[in-house]
């Protein structure tokens, strides 16, 4: 690692977790991860803090009905876009709790109500689940206002990590067959966007970063998805006529060149399109706030970023 730069709070991070070891993923760890009770694993982010509106509600999805949590800032607002937050952790491991922090900090940040989407996880929903439910959870909050009592007028299409990859596919398919509300915006996070090719950083920072080359084998075989397809591999797709898009890369993350070369494509196909890369630190850090200080001015810059793109895009 001392070839490559490391922030001395990321470098501090990395040593608490290998002081620390958890079992590298699988089945197992996967099913008892889930059968704990919310907080019983300690949270390496902020604290939710309060918020105008937290609220749990439930739409129908392909496979059953799909648990969704509303954030927002204000208890009222005047009609306006909303946010459509897909959650990381490689298809098959996070949830709309190990992410409330983000999606809680994202509409104080941008001042837009959030709607988080718990889709169906691998390996016991392999692909293409995610995406057919995070399609409908798209299609769904924009035809259903009134269930979560705000006016949406368009939507933004945000996630990370694995839910980076959720938002831009669900970007394709509403530009291909449209929602009843225009998509105005893709944040995409560190996004996983193209698994068919072995990008140079897969191989550089494969272990020792903390999100390992075991972990990550782990994720795709539970995933099992065509990565030839534009539904795993949205670098595969047609990407001209897209929503402008913010992506947001780590410059120690396996994913890193895939997300560069995801912001490249993008530019290449005539889509508005920014990339904000942080140095020196590592896949999650939207996530690792709390033992990562460093990590909140990145996720404040990134936040600034998507206000000033919304604002050109005419949302806000």
């Amino acid at each position: 690692m001392s070839d490559h730069f490391v922030r001395p709070d990321v470098q501090a991070f990395l040593d608490m977790m290998k002081a620390n070891p958890r079992p590298p993923m699988s089945d197992e760890l996967v099913a008892y991860m889930r059968s704990l009770p919310p907080g019983a694993i300690p949270s390496l982010d902020l604290p939710v803090g309060e918020l105008a509106v937290i609220r749990d509600l439930t739409m129908p999805g392909p496979g059953g009905d799909i648990p969704l949590r509303l954030f927002d800032a204000k208890a009222e607002r005047a009609p306006g876009p909303v946010v459509v937050y897909y959650h990381g952790g490689g298809f098959a491991a996070g949830s709309i709790d190990s992410h409330a922090a983000v999606c809680a900090d994202i509409t104080r940040a941008i001042n837009l109500p959030v709607v988080s989407v718990e889709y169906r996880l691998a390996p016991e929903n392999p692909w293409p689940a995610a995406p057919d439910d995070a399609e409908a959870a798209a299609r769904w909050v924009a035809e259903n206002g009134a269930a979560l009592g705000i006016e949406p007028t368009a939507l933004v299409l945000a996630g990370d990590s694995a839910g980076g990859n959720l938002a831009a596919v669900t970007a394709i398919a509403l530009r291909d067959a449209p929602a009843a509300l225009p998509v105005l915006f893709q944040f995409l996070i560190y996004p996983v966007t193209d698994s068919q090719t072995l990008h140079p950083s897969r191989r550089t920072f494969a272990d020792g970063f903390f999100l390992s080359s075991n972990d990550m084998a782990y994720f795709d075989r539970a995933y099992a998805s065509d990565v030839s397809h534009w539904r795993s591999s949205p670098a595969r797709a047609d990407l001209a006529e897209l929503p402008p898009a913010m992506v947001v890369t780590a410059g120690l993350d396996p994913l890193r060149d895939e997300g560069r070369e995801y912001a490249r494509l993008l530019e290449a196909a005539g889509v508005p399109t920014k990339l904000l890369e942080a140095d020196g630190t590592i896949h999650g850090f939207f996530n690792y706030r709390l033992h990562i200080p460093s990590a909140r001015d990145d996720f404040s810059e990134a936040l600034e970023l998507a206000n000033s793109m919304l604002l050109e895009a005419g949302g806000m």
